[in-house]
């Protein structure tokens, strides 16, 4: 992606069904549960780059004995700060007492991070500073081993103050409205209030106070807990929680906008935000992996007894599609073929774009992750190629000579490497006055290949801000002179903010939106900015479900194609001395791509929650107003 999006996070579970020895005897060390998910972070960095996060829970251990570690870090490299401080600890632990090195049961009780329980999560910040205090798992703690809760997720949550008031509402005082702190406090005030039940109802049977700390464990119900809690969420997430004792859950939204899997066998539970972490981790097959359910939670009792139960009703399905376009690894089977088909279904228009003239059109990608959709788009190429090659074949057989069946056969597709990312760039891109300069830089191209007559094909898989192409890709493009540059999105117009876990939150700053404000300015239209703003203005104290999304209006007088136009005008001025057209996917076909993910809301503005209408009309106002906060 040519522009950077910062995103949602990652998560990774892990529950060691076997005692630590079992793991020291079969796979060499009773750190095999912290190797495993050092991987998984590692496996997942792509989804957050800014702060990672672990926490452990042992096991069975003796009062007085800490049971509970937790370490988190927003330095550069996060994930290997986090590690290298664990591994630092144990190995100082070991040096100090040489005894440990070969006992379990010494390590497990003397050294931290050791335990069967393990919640790591990797972070890309969409709200506050990127302090550390807000980098997951967060942690409520209590001397109730029962009552201590730690949370990590995938999420946004849309009516955070909805909730907050919910909280205080109950008598709490939360200590920030932040949509974490206050899910976990929602969380941990039913998890105190089933404890205290069953501790009662303890008392009544007889038990003493010692005997009913086991007890409660067993029948403590997390799926009972996360019903009453989760009842007035609306957002997109994937929640993982552990409490004390080594329950742990990990629930995801009704309408599945944010992904989650899982893998169980004899030895382990593992939860991770994508499919290919745990097949490479683990070493297991694709079909062994399964996507949870929307509206459905894995909860692990302490005793290791797992379960999947539904705990919301399921909304119609609305997975983000961002995820197949974009975010996860591609290296999922089902995401690189999705990828492809996004690239193979863009080449009609291409064709069209270029003339049919192949020959002299050169094709690229912007790097990285457009490039599974760039082996789609020549896939097809190949196919016109080989279809155009045998009617010409077949139409002259008999006057064609050998040499000239050979000329034809021998066209092939022109693909260069063009864009070539500087990535040490963008760590200097700091000051605002010096931004714009350094954003130029940022990509490089390669000279010598492009002719004056030659049409130059560059793919990318969205454009959301368009700024890097503006000021950085266009204009070096620009400098092979070639005949045309056309930009090819693999993914549709993104038209609206996101409010489920991706950084899209305002309107001004995507290019789509700023076109069809040109346009309505171009075709004396103006006036129906003030008509919306009046709209979402009187949905603002609704209660009821009926919100409407009325920023639809904004788009509605003009076509794909115009939109698509004026975007191109708006992202080259008069220093491009070449013809620029750009071309968007079509949402029918991103959903012919990606049929198991039709959340679209960012393309469509057809959001899957109720919250999703109102942060769109909020999110309008602001723009009118010029408020740069937050519509969420």
């Amino acid at each position: 992606m040519s522009d950077a999006i910062k995103h949602e996070c990652g998560i990774a579970l892990i529950r060691l069904l076997k005692p630590l020895e079992y793991y020291k005897e079969k796979y060499g060390s009773a750190f095999y549960g912290v190797n495993k998910m050092y991987l998984m972070m590692e496996k997942q960095h792509n989804r957050g780059q800014d702060g990672a996060g672990f926490a452990s829970i042992k096991l069975d251990t003796n009062p007085g004995e800490r049971y509970i570690s937790r370490i988190r870090s927003i330095e550069q490299q996060p994930i290997q700060d986090i590690f290298s401080q664990i591994n630092e600890r144990i190995n100082d632990e070991i040096t100090k007492h040489p005894e440990y090195k070969d006992d379990v049961a010494l390590q497990k009780r003397n050294i931290p991070y050791v335990g069967e329980l393990l919640l790591g999560h990797v972070r890309y910040g969409t709200f506050g500073k990127n302090s550390v205090e807000s980098v997951h798992p967060f942690l409520r703690q209590n001397n109730w081993m029962h009552r201590n809760l730690i949370v990590a997720g995938n999420f946004n949550m849309t009516n955070v103050n909805e909730l907050f008031n919910n909280l205080v509402d109950i008598g709490q005082h939360p200590k920030e409205k932040a949509d974490t702190i206050t899910v976990m406090e929602k969380i941990g005030h039913f998890l105190d209030d089933a404890v205290a039940k069953i501790y009662k109802d303890l008392k009544k049977e007889g038990y003493s106070k010692i005997e009913c700390s086991p007890l409660i464990a067993e029948r403590l119900k997390l799926s009972k807990i996360l019903k009453r809690a989760a009842k007035n969420w609306d957002g997109g997430y994937a929640m993982a929680g552990l409490l004390g004792h080594g329950d742990s859950f990990v629930l995801r939204d009704p309408a599945g906008i944010r992904p989650t899997y899982y893998y169980k066998d004899d030895e382990v539970v593992v939860v991770a935000s994508e499919r290919p972490v745990i097949q490479t981790v683990f070493n297991v097959p694709f079909e062994d992996v399964i996507e949870l359910d929307p509206g459905h939670a894995i909860i692990t009792k302490k005793s290791g007894k797992t379960e999947v139960t539904k705990i919301l009703e399921p909304l119609e399905r609305k997975a983000c599609s961002f995820e197949r376009i974009y975010f996860s690894r591609g290296s999922d089977a089902e995401i690189y073929k999705e990828r492809k088909e996004l690239g193979r279904l863009l080449m009609p228009k291409v064709l069209e774009a270029i003339d049919n003239d192949t020959q002299n059109t050169v094709f690229s990608y912007i790097p990285n992750t457009a490039e599974t959709s760039f082996f789609g788009m020549i896939d097809t190429v190949e196919e016109h190629l080989n279809h155009k090659k045998t009617q010409t074949i077949l139409s002259g057989r008999r006057e064609l000579s050998a040499e000239k069946v050979e000329e034809i056969l021998s066209e092939r597709p022109r693909i260069e490497k063009i864009a070539i990312k500087d990535v040490k760039l963008r760590t200097f891109i700091t000051e605002d006055s010096s931004r714009d300069d350094l954003v130029a830089h940022v990509y490089d191209v390669t000279y010598g290949v492009i002719k004056p007559t030659d049409n130059l094909v560059i793919i990318d898989d969205s454009i959301v801000r368009g700024t890097t192409l503006k000021k950085s890709i266009i204009k070096m493009m620009d400098r092979l002179n070639p005949k045309k540059i056309i930009v090819v999105s693999s993914a549709p117009q993104i038209r609206y903010p996101d409010c489920y876990g991706i950084d899209m939150a305002n309107l001004e700053s995507l290019v789509a939106f700023r076109a069809a404000l040109e346009l309505l300015k171009d075709h004396n239209l103006y006036h129906i900015v003030e008509e919306v703003y009046q709209k979402c203005l009187e949905q603002v104290d609704l209660k009821d479900k009926n919100v409407v999304n009325y920023v639809k209006e904004i788009y509605d007088n003009f076509t794909d194609e115009q939109i698509s136009d004026k975007i191109a005008e708006l992202l080259s001025d008069d220093a491009v001395n070449s013809d620029v057209k750009i071309i968007f996917q079509p949402v029918k076909n991103l959903h012919k791509a990606c049929p198991k993910n039709l959340g679209d809301w960012y393309f469509t503005g057809n959001y899957p929650t109720d919250g999703g209408n109102r942060v769109v009309n909020r999110a309008f106002i602001n723009f009118y107003e010029g408020n740069k906060e937050r519509a969420y």
